[in-house]
Order: structure tokens, then C-alpha cells, then sequence
């Protein structure tokens, strides 16, 4: 059973927040947004890494509190930012403790913030290093199925863990791909939205074993908050859309969610 506090649902079982920006999030505190994901009961928060530029600051926001971690790694927006340096920087602190996944890396053809062959590059020099280091990895991929497809294919021998295709609105063929090669697949508050049946058909065919929960805030805030700034307390919002497609209670897509995002990020835990 749930409780209503501002109409946002709070459950008894813990949250796991797998994929937000905590340092783009602007309407409120840090420590009051951390506090009120706490009360709605999220017992952990990934942070995501996108640029060069944010790096160290998803590292110090980490530090933040014990209970948050972070990423490394360069969005595809931001391929053309890419260099040697940053690689090191990546490769030098995604095997800290707090440091749980590589990313958020991929592929963007919808924005077309970087030349094609430029992003295909960075993808894949990141993939090695989650090779190298053993790390999952985060992917985001908008309008670039077949390329994802394809650069993923030439890492299923190497890349050990696998993780996690965030936010994702792509098509049926890369989700039974992902799905077949033992990735999960992140769903957010697009869920929620009354356009995004294509979404749901995806919530539909993946198994509860292979499915995240996330808010991606300050984006894509859910129903019925959409127009304010998204944020991780309102992740109880897309369970219960997650359970209503899927036709099961609440509680269990918390309790898979939670299981799968343990064995994905946290395996020492799970």
C-alpha cells in the first residue's frame, strides 16, 4: 500500500534511481532534493557524467553522500569534446568505488551535435574501457538503431558486463537485441506521456528482469508533473506506470527494479 504525501506515492520497498543529473537539476537544494528523494524512500542515486566538462563534478557530487554514485564518460552530444585527455580522466576514476558504470555513452542521430563517424568513434573508445576496467555501461541511442546494433555486436566478446540502454525510445529490433545479449533497458517518464504508446509496447515485451527505473531529471518529468523542473523523488510515478502496463502490482516491479539495478550496478550487493 501506498501513502499519499503531495501526491507523490511512497512505497515501502527501496528505490534505486539508476539514471539522473544531479548538478543540471536547479529548482531547489541539492541537500532538499536528497532529502526528499529519502523520504519517498530511494535508497540510492546514479548520477550521470556527459562531458568533459562535468566529470569531476559527478565525482565531488558522489562525495555528496553515501548513498550517491556517479558515472564517467562523454555523451554522444558531446563527441566532438572527446580527446585523449579526457579518456585518461575517465579511465583514471571509473574504477572508484563511487564511480559505478561507464557512460552515458552512444549514439545521437536525432540532434546531430556530432559529425556520425565522430560519434561512432567515442563509442567505441569507451566501450573498450569498459572492457578494460569491467565496468557496465550506460548507452544512450536516439534515431541510430542499426549503427548501436551494429558497434555492440563487435563488443559481445569483450564487454563482460553489459548494463544498461537508458531512456529508451528506440525500436522493437534494438530492444530484442539488447534484450537477447542480457541488457536492461532504462524507462523514465516518457512512460507516462499520452504519445508514447511506442514506448509502452517496449515496457510490454521486456521481461521485469531486465527492466530499470529512472527520471533522467531535470528531464522528462512524468505525469502529473510535467511542466516542472523532473527530479528523483518523482520516480515513484513511473512504477506505477511500469506496473500498470505490465498488468502487476506495484510492489513486485519495485522488487524486480530493485533486484536488476543491484545485479547491474551494485553486484557486490546483489
Amino acid at each position: 500500500m501506498s501513502k499519499q504525501r503531495r501526491d507523490i506515492p511512497v512505497y515501502e520497498h527501496p528505490i534505486i534511481e539508476t539514471h539522473c543529473h544531479l548538478d543540471y537539476l536547479k529548482d531547489r537544494p541539492l541537500q532538499d532534493t536528497l532529502a526528499e528523494a529519502q523520504r519517498v524512500n530511494i535508497e540510492r542515486i546514479i548520477t550521470i557524467a556527459v562531458s568533459p566538462d562535468n566529470l569531476a563534478a559527478v565525482r565531488e557530487l558522489a562525495g555528496s553522500a553515501d548513498w550517491v554514485y556517479g558515472t564517467q564518460g562523454v555523451h554522444p552530444h558531446d563527441a566532438e569534446s572527446y580527446s585523449d585527455e579526457a579518456e585518461a580522466e575517465i579511465r583514471a576514476h571509473v574504477g572508484s568505488e563511487k564511480m559505478v558504470a561507464v557512460g552515458e555513452i552512444g549514439l545521437d542521430y536525432f540532434y546531430d551535435n556530432a559529425d556520425h563517424s565522430v560519434q561512432q568513434e567515442v563509442f567505441r573508445r569507451q566501450l573498450q574501457i569498459a572492457c578494460d576496467t569491467d565496468r557496465p555501461v550506460v548507452i544512450h541511442s536516439r534515431e541510430a538503431d542499426d549503427d548501436t546494433i551494429g558497434i555492440l555486436q563487435e563488443f559481445e566478446s569483450t564487454l563482460k558486463n553489459r548494463g544498461v540502454i537508458h531512456s529508451f525510445t528506440s525500436g522493437p529490433g534494438l530492444a530484442r537485441y539488447a534484450l537477447d545479449q542480457g541488457w536492461c533497458l532504462g524507462f523514465n517518464g516518457i512512460s507516462t506521456f499520452n504519445k508514447a504508446e511506442n514506448v509502452r509496447d517496449i515496457i510490454r515485451m521486456t521481461p521485469i528482469e531486465q527492466l530499470l527505473l529512472e527520471t533522467d531529471s531535470p528531464f522528462l518529468t512524468p505525469v502529473p508533473y510535467r511542466g516542472r523542473e523532473n527530479a528523483p523523488f518523482y520516480i515513484p510515478f513511473v512504477a506505477e506506470k511500469i506496473a500498470d502496463v505490465k498488468g502487476l502490482p506495484v510492489e513486485d516491479v519495485l522488487t524486480a527494479t530493485y533486484a536488476n539495478s543491484l545485479r547491474t550496478f551494485f553486484p557486490e550487493s546483489a
